[in-house]
């Protein structure tokens, strides 16, 4: 049974083609296991903060709560490749003070709405694999620098990703 009234939602840093072309080759220099679930491209993304289960007809007010979040420039490092528990293998970014802020403000614009936050400390990664457990890494990471131009708002439905809107330096940059 679908749930028309809800939509299931994140925010995202979400690459163009260069980054994720970066983050694709990454993912194909570790040593999968079998069984493992690579990240097919299109999907590859930092999440920002995962909302789940939101009123469609609660996304205007959702999108005008996210419009008033600046997005400032930031460039983000690669800093590590691991398997977290429960099989998921990512590659970590290094934390900024940027990212650190923009995921605050946003935050804060999430909670006026109601949305209940993660409670666990926020680790900015890409999610390489699913169902991973055994996987290993390269054995020498490549530099990698991401200069995201802004966040999005993105549906999960049935296993893919749309991106509603993207706010960047400009704001809203309009539903795609």
């Amino acid at each position: 049974m679908t749930d028309d009234a809800n939509v299931r939602l994140f925010t995202a840093l979400w690459p163009g083609s260069a980054p994720r072309a970066a983050f694709s080759a990454l993912r194909d220099t570790w040593n999968w296991p079998p069984g493992a679930k690579p990240v097919p491209d299109e999907k590859l993304h930092a999440t920002l903060h995962f909302i789940g289960r939101f009123p469609r007809e609660r996304l205007e007010a959702l999108g005008e709560a996210l419009d008033t979040v600046p997005f400032a420039p930031l460039r983000l490092d690669l800093a590590g490749s691991e398997v977290w528990r429960g099989g998921i293998a990512v590659a970590t970014l290094a934390e900024s003070p940027a990212l650190l802020e923009l995921h605050s403000r946003l935050g804060a614009a999430l909670a006026g709405l109601g949305v209940a936050l993660e409670e666990r400390p926020y680790l900015p990664h890409v999610t390489m694999a699913r169902q991973a457990r055994g996987a290993r890494p390269p054995p020498v990471l490549p530099t990698l620098h991401w200069r995201p131009d802004g966040f999005a708002l993105v549906a999960s439905r049935g296993g893919g990703y749309h991106v509603l809107d993207t706010w960047g330096i400009a704001g809203r940059s309009g539903a795609t």
